[in-house]
């Protein structure tokens, strides 16, 4: 039995429904349904997000998740199904911060909306963070001092991509590009223009329909301590890009 199927009976069973009683909700046949149960056919996408908002859960978890093994009451519901978050406390009531090692960077990519990836990550809590869901995230390079590689950036989840601000900077799961820290610097409809703060890298615009998450900056861990008089490669470029605009000056 496929995922989708298994979690369709559960979901099912939660409720003490029979299949026609679901299958009218979902405006459906019976035989229709009893086919998504049994795996012999999967639904089509209309009826994929039927199924979503009915039972409140996103999409995502539906096909890819065992439900049976996901604490229903500890995850925060969003708008639109879109994908669920485990808020977990400690004893005094601090939010858990799950924190992404460098390692487990690549593998969030894949599986940042299953609440059993993210229950195995390791975790803080910050006492003067309280309201809203964060997580740490690792930066790496230097295209935003003066955060250093290594570094990692607590931020706040973001439900809304109208909650976004100009000049704010934010960690973005993007489809194309990874994980990126970056600042926004211009925002329109259907895109926003990401710049890094160190001048050497050339903004970029990225679709908000390939974002698939955003988190506001909170605050920041640095692993190695700031040398001001340390020449970085980040100060390097600097120079070079400096250098680069005053011969250009010069040519005119």
């Amino acid at each position: 039995m496929s995922i989708l199927s298994e979690n369709l009976r559960y979901l099912r069973a939660q409720k003490n429904f029979s299949q026609q009683a679901l299958a009218d909700n979902l405006l459906i046949t019976r035989g229709r349904y009893s086919k998504y149960e049994e795996d012999a056919s999967e639904p089509p996408l209309d009826v994929l997000q039927r199924i979503a908002h009915y039972f409140h859960v996103s999409i995502d978890l539906l096909i890819s998740v065992d439900l049976r093994k996901v604490p229903m009451e500890e995850l925060l519901k969003l708008e639109g199904n879109r994908i669920l978050l485990p808020i977990k406390t400690d004893q005094n009531g601090d939010n858990y911060i799950e924190i992404i090692p460098h390692k487990a960077k690549a593998g969030y990519l894949n599986s940042y909306s299953d609440p059993e990836y993210i229950e195995n990550m390791q975790h803080i809590t910050l006492p003067f963070l309280k309201e809203g869901k964060f997580r740490a995230f690792p930066i790496e390079g230097d295209s935003m001092p003066p955060h250093q590689d290594g570094s990692f950036i607590i931020a706040k989840f973001i439900e809304d991509h109208r909650e976004v601000k100009i000049g704010k900077t934010y960690i973005l799961l993007t489809l194309n590009e990874g994980i990126v820290y970056k600042r926004i610097t211009g925002k329109e409809k259907k895109f926003v223009l990401l710049s890094s703060d160190n001048t050497f890298y050339e903004p970029y615009q990225v679709k908000f329909s390939e974002i698939l998450e955003i988190w506001e900056y909170a605050s920041s861990i640095a692993t190695k301590e700031f040398e001001p008089d340390d020449l970085s490669s980040e100060t390097v470029r600097s120079m070079f890009q400096e250098l680069k605009r005053d011969i250009a000056s010069m040519k005119r």
